[in-house]
């Protein structure tokens, strides 16, 4: 995956904003970070649950890492040349979902089933 597709799926996510923070472009949801990355950078940073980010890292630990700072909190580290679409889509909706309020998780899940807006 390169950057520009992460960030096409990262704002295809519903009310997903883009704003620039610590030189990085920052993802987010009513203000709240889910994803984050620099567009000439080989790596991005993902919420995910502790569980997830243990799982993930132990899967492959030459595409995963835990992030820096802010992996106390189940932040992942992701190099994108390693990572397949298919994941890449999953890994960012799960970000999205545990950072948007639940209840417009419960409104675009009612709306229209999947997250997802983007192209597969």
């Amino acid at each position: 995956m390169r950057y520009a597709e992460f960030r096409t799926l990262c704002l295809s996510m519903p009310e997903a904003e883009e704003i620039e923070t610590w030189g990085e472009r920052t993802f987010r949801v009513r203000g709240r970070i889910f994803a984050m990355g620099a567009p000439e950078g080989t790596t991005v940073s993902l919420k995910a649950s502790l569980d997830d980010q243990a799982g993930l890292v132990e899967m492959d630990p030459k595409t995963f890492a835990v992030a820096a700072y802010t992996g106390r909190f189940g932040w992942v580290n992701v190099k994108l040349y390693r990572l397949r679409r298919d994941l890449g889509v999953r890994l960012i909706e799960n970000a999205w979902e545990r950072t948007a309020p639940k209840r417009l998780v419960k409104d675009e899940r009612s709306a229209g089933g999947r997250i997802h807006s983007g192209p597969n």
